[in-house]
């Protein structure tokens, strides 16, 4: 690799310059900005569309001690989001509630009868979070029967808008909020610093503390890194100083969290330890049960009360987990046993049996298997709940566009996506999708690839260099982890550990490790032979010190 940068002054070493690089991170400044993103750089939220609209009106609620319901989607980026914005507003003085429909009864996003049970509590203001933006008809009858409506959302943007009083998406035309990609829970945040400003320019906090909102990048952290958007610009920042506000946390919510998930007091908090401990729990509410226990846990100061809440999360997501398996099984042996034609470029899988509250799980799975957009569909009284995943380069959202004719209803993003649909139009819209893709996609498209950022040696590894994979974290899309690979290693013997997991140790270049390899116990025993490893280096941690650990990617024989 070309010098792209100043080594000397970033300090740090080829190797992670190289990581850098296949980032598209081609100067210093940009480098500096990369691993030491600061708060201070985020945008200014008031060049967010309806901006200034929303938090007028937010005031003149708060000032005239009107009734504000929250009304958010029941994922970890719409109770995070919630649970922010009731915890600012509530701080403020507000007289404020919050309302998250239930996914087996109401669906995703806003129905008319929960939004005439809200009107008629007397409520006056309505912010949505993490949802609203296709919901036409029933904003429309909320504004016609006076009940304001600010929506707060980041999914695609629909033909037409909703007559909302004002809309906080940075997608939508005319935004000059510069970052586009934000999470649910980071256009919340957004609202909040541009509350909080306009709250203390108008003397709000005289004679006492005005909110430190980094108290908040826990939440936001939870639920920017759970929701799959792309962890760079404004992301990064939010995410990394999250993550760390996260791992600190005296939330009580948050330590009963941690706390039933497994996860020590001390270590730090990163991308992996979110997605597959704390978001799942989380998640379990809204797909198995009702996602106001979790707004509660996130607001809850009182420490008992935190610890039932997390239990009873805990037990929905060993429920969760007995589901899934039994769904994934179901799916595959479709595949496997010809139920659909396994040339197809998409699968489109529909069960009666199956509960739309896992599906979108089992979809995520599939695709590691094959690679390929997938959508799954739970039947009940002739209408299905779809739930569908995609790899790149397809989008998922314009790929059910296409279809639109054959849904009742859709949405999502470019990688995940929902639908409803009746029985009878399955075949059609799957035989209409299959063509959209295959129309999309090259061939190529369709076959995993190990992209590696560069050859390394064991004796590149030590402490210098896991202070700088600190740096380059967090990890998620669009700044993956780091894949590196080493050549001509010696395998002195192997052992399975945990469920079907592969320790091995490796010696490379005089130096000795051990390597672990997620679901790869079928390779054992292996031991003596030359090969050559693909392989995440990780941040561990052991008796409060920073330890190397090498997750096997793939392994080959050397020729």
């Amino acid at each position: 690799m070309e010098e792209a940068f100043s080594l000397k002054e970033l300090r740090i070493s080829p190797l992670t310059a190289q990581i850098l690089f296949n980032r598209g991170i081609s100067s210093t400044d940009q480098a500096r900005s990369f691993l030491y993103p600061a708060l201070s750089d985020l945008p200014d939220p008031c060049t967010m569309k309806d901006m200034e609209k929303a938090v007028g009106r937010i005031f003149q609620a708060i000032r005239n001690r009107e009734r504000i319901t929250l009304f958010g989607d029941y994922d970890v980026d719409g109770t995070t989001a919630i649970a922010l914005l009731f915890l600012f507003l509530q701080g403020a003085g507000a007289l404020v509630d919050f309302y998250l429909p239930r996914r087996l009864e109401e669906g995703y996003g806003l129905n008319l009868e929960a939004i005439k049970k809200i009107h008629s509590q007397g409520t006056k203001l309505m912010i949505t979070a993490d949802c609203g933006i296709s919901n036409f008809e029933e904003i429309r009858w909320a504004q016609e029967n006076g009940l304001d409506v600010i929506v707060t959302d980041h999914h695609e943007i629909p033909e037409i808008l909703p007559p909302a009083l004002a809309i906080l998406n940075p997608k939508q035309e005319n935004c000059s909020y510069p970052f586009k990609a934000l999470a649910g829970v980071g256009v919340a945040f957004n609202l909040t610093i541009a509350l909080r400003s306009t709250l203390r320019q108008e003397g709000f906090w005289k004679g006492s503390s005005v909110p430190n909102l980094k108290e908040y990048l826990d939440l936001v952290a939870l639920g920017t890194v759970s929701d799959v958007v792309p962890l760079t610009g404004v992301n990064r920042i939010l995410a990394k100083y999250g993550l760390t506000q996260l791992t600190s946390s005296s939330r009580a919510g948050i330590l009963a969290l941690k706390e039933v998930s497994a996860m020590g007091s001390g270590i730090p908090v990163d991308t992996t330890a979110v997605n597959f401990r704390l978001a799942p729990r989380i998640n379990a509410a809204g797909r198995l049960g009702d996602a106001r226990e979790v707004v509660r846990l996130l607001i809850s100061r009182n420490e008992a009360e935190a610890k039932e809440i997390a239990a009873h999360l805990n037990d929905l997501n060993s429920l969760r987990q007995r589901i899934e398996d039994k769904i994934l099984g179901e799916a595959r042996e479709m595949i496997e046993s010809g139920v659909i034609d396994q040339r197809k470029k998409s699968f489109v899988l529909a069960s009666v049996s199956w509960h739309p509250g896992i599906i979108g799980i089992v979809a995520s799975r599939l695709i590691e298997e094959y690679h390929r957009p997938i959508i799954l569909i739970a039947l009940q009284e002739n209408l299905g709940k779809g739930s569908g995943r995609s790899v790149d380069p397809f989008s998922l959202y314009q790929g059910l566009k296409a279809c639109r004719s054959w849904m009742e209803k859709f949405g999502g993003h470019e990688q995940a996506a929902g639908l409803i649909i009746r029985q009878e139009c399955i075949a059609g819209f799957s035989q209409a999708f299959e063509e959209v893709v295959a129309a999309t996609m090259a061939e190529e498209d369709f076959i995993p690839r190990l992209s590696v950022d560069a050859l390394s040696r064991l004796d590149q590894m030590g402490d210098p260099f896991l202070l700088e994979l600190a740096a380059l974290s967090p990890f998620g899309p669009g700044n993956p982890e780091p894949v590196l690979a080493m050549e001509d290693l010696t395998i002195l013997g192997s052992k399975l550990v945990g469920k079907g997991h592969l320790r091995l140790r490796i010696r490379e270049g005089g130096l000795t490790r051990e390597a672990i390899g997620f679901q790869m116990g079928s390779w054992h025993p292996l031991s003596g032979g030359r090969m050559k490893m693909a392989f995440a280096p990780q941040v561990g941690f052991f008796q409060g010190r920073r330890t190397l650990q090498l997750k096997i990617v793939d392994l080959q024989p050397m020729d």
